[in-house]
């Protein structure tokens, strides 16, 4: 492993990281602080309306039961689409920077002529993104654990709980990453391969959306990485999703090579 290729990309995404990890700690407080003790008041209500307790199935991606107790609104917490855009921010930005964004800078010459290899820059950029991606989501963490503390104890989920949740969702924070290494390997310009990977889980969140009440996109659901990550389950049994992370990190290790291969073999040019 190359030092100084490792000090390099940490540096680079520093600033990006501070940021997103900041915003994903105010959220998660927010979240798992209003959610449970604002909205169980409402519950009742709530489920009186079927399209709204439909939604929320959506939302969540599992059925919410015949009442929504507070594990429900944290489960809510985890699965929001601002955490989710937060994570998947961190993940497209960090990813689509080589080689994709060097070449657009047109700096990927300079990066190419140190005395280390394109693998060794690939396998450097993954290092600092698992690490990166890991300081996010402890952030998060931290802001959920401080949200709920106006909950009664009885109300709060136990911490080995909550560490399934977000081992589930750094699997799938490590899918999104393998996703954008791979679009970043074959395209020459950084704003093209984020729209691409943004498209493809904004039409991977919509086929989650759908399949809830529409049966061709149940028929497929299993084509979306958020058919993979359901919090509420997992909130309420602490049970560790074994298939769910086999997948996420199969299709990440898939993609993750795959880019890989590509960069280490493409044509660069920056013309």
């Amino acid at each position: 492993m190359n030092r100084g290729l490792l000090l390099k990309s940490l540096i680079d995404a520093r600033a990006v990281t501070v940021l997103l990890a900041t915003a994903m700690l105010l959220a998660e407080g927010v979240l798992s602080y209003v959610l449970p003790t604002v909205m169980t008041d409402f519950s009742s209500q709530i489920l009186q309306v079927p399209f709204i307790r439909t939604m929320i199935s959506a939302l969540l991606g599992a059925d919410i039961g015949d009442s929504l107790v507070p594990a429900t609104f944290i489960a809510i917490a985890w699965v929001h689409p601002v955490v989710l855009a937060i994570v998947w921010t961190h993940a497209i930005v960090f990813c689509t920077r080589v080689p994709a964004g060097e070449i657009d800078r047109g700096t990927i010459d300079l990066l190419l002529s140190l005395p280390v290899s394109r693998w060794q820059v690939y396998v450097a950029e993954t290092v600092v993104f698992l690490g990166t991606g890991l300081a996010v989501l402890a952030m998060g963490m931290l802001g959920h654990r401080l949200g709920i503390l106006s909950l009664a104890p009885r109300d709060r989920p136990g911490l080995g709980r909550m560490l399934v949740i977000v081992a589930n969702l750094y699997c799938l924070y490590m899918a999104v990453g393998g996703l954008a290494f791979l679009v970043s390997a074959i395209s020459d310009r950084r704003g093209r391969a984020i729209a691409a990977v943004f498209g493809i889980l904004l039409a991977s969140f919509l086929l989650n959306f759908l399949a809830q009440f529409w049966p061709p996109a149940q028929a497929v659901r299993f084509l979306s990485l958020l058919n993979y990550y359901q919090p509420l389950p997992l909130v309420r049994t602490g049970d560790l999703p074994v298939w769910d992370i086999f997948i996420l990190t199969g299709f990440a290790a898939v993609t993750w090579t795959a880019g890989g291969v590509w960069f280490a073999r493409r044509d660069v040019c920056t013309v």
